[in-house]
């Protein structure tokens, strides 16, 4: 089987001591490739470093809408320089939390704004991040309808939304939350959307699957779930696998 991860931060201090070791076990392991997403602009050049270390390693640029203050002119052009690189293959992670609000949702909506503006120009898809915004959120993609494609980051909306996100272009993305004892309503809605616009990812360090929730995520455990997602589909691995791996590669326009 072959497994890519639509989302990962693989830069985290948390793999400091053992990142290379990680990425270098991916091959083996059936993971052909991951994105390491974006959240400080101050973080590009060290994923552009990793993108060029590694072959079947993807970037993105993006402010993080945790850090939508320092989304000004001088760090949104270095998120439009670093989309002109082959590699750096989204916009992202951008969004809005309302759940923190470690920003004002004002400077969010700018920043959210002024992102997806650069997506649009760059031709290139964005990765979202959506934490009870889900109305705002929704408004602004919506807008650009036509214009714009990616992806809903560890999605937590609605089925009927998802079915939009859909119908616009996106893809809808399911990491190790899909795996926890309380996500009913998240597997239904995996099991429901069409498979064909679904991918997996991990959102390591973070959102680590059963039965490991708790320990440190890395993208060595994408399988668990793939796993959860095969069974509430009930479609077998090879299958689920073969989807999830070409919708990303659909998804960021890049070939293994």
């Amino acid at each position: 089987m072959q497994l890519f991860d639509t989302h990962a931060h693989l830069l985290d201090d948390q793999f400091e001591t053992d990142r290379n070791a990680i990425i270098s076990a991916l091959p083996a392991a059936g993971v052909r490739g991951f994105v390491e997403a974006c959240v400080e602009a101050e973080d590009i050049p060290k994923i552009q470093g990793l993108t060029l270390l590694y072959d079947f390693v993807y970037g993105s640029a993006g402010i993080h809408p945790h850090s939508a203050n320092k989304a000004d002119n001088t760090n949104l052009l270095r998120v439009e320089r670093a989309l002109e690189q082959k590699k750096i293959v989204a916009v992202g992670e951008i969004g809005l939390d309302y759940h923190y609000d470690y920003s004002p949702r004002e400077a969010q909506r700018e920043a959210f704004a002024n992102q997806l503006d650069l997506a649009i120009a760059a031709k290139k898809p964005v990765i979202i991040h959506d934490r009870e915004a889900h109305g705002d959120v929704m408004a602004m993609v919506s807008a650009r309808k036509g214009r714009l494609g990616g992806v809903l980051h560890c999605y937590s909306g609605s089925y009927e939304d998802a079915v939009r996100y859909i119908d616009i272009g996106f893809y809808i993305a399911f990491g190790g939350a899909l795996t926890f004892k309380n996500a009913t309503k998240q597997c239904a809605i995996a099991e429901k959307l069409p498979l064909e616009r679904l991918v997996i990812e991990t959102d390591c360090p973070y959102m680590t699957p059963e039965p490991h929730r708790g320990e440190r995520n890395s993208p060595l455990l994408i399988h668990l779930t793939l796993e959860m997602l095969a069974k509430v589909r009930n479609i077998s691995l090879e299958e689920a696998a073969a989807a999830t791996y070409q919708n990303a590669i659909n998804l960021f326009g890049i070939s293994l």
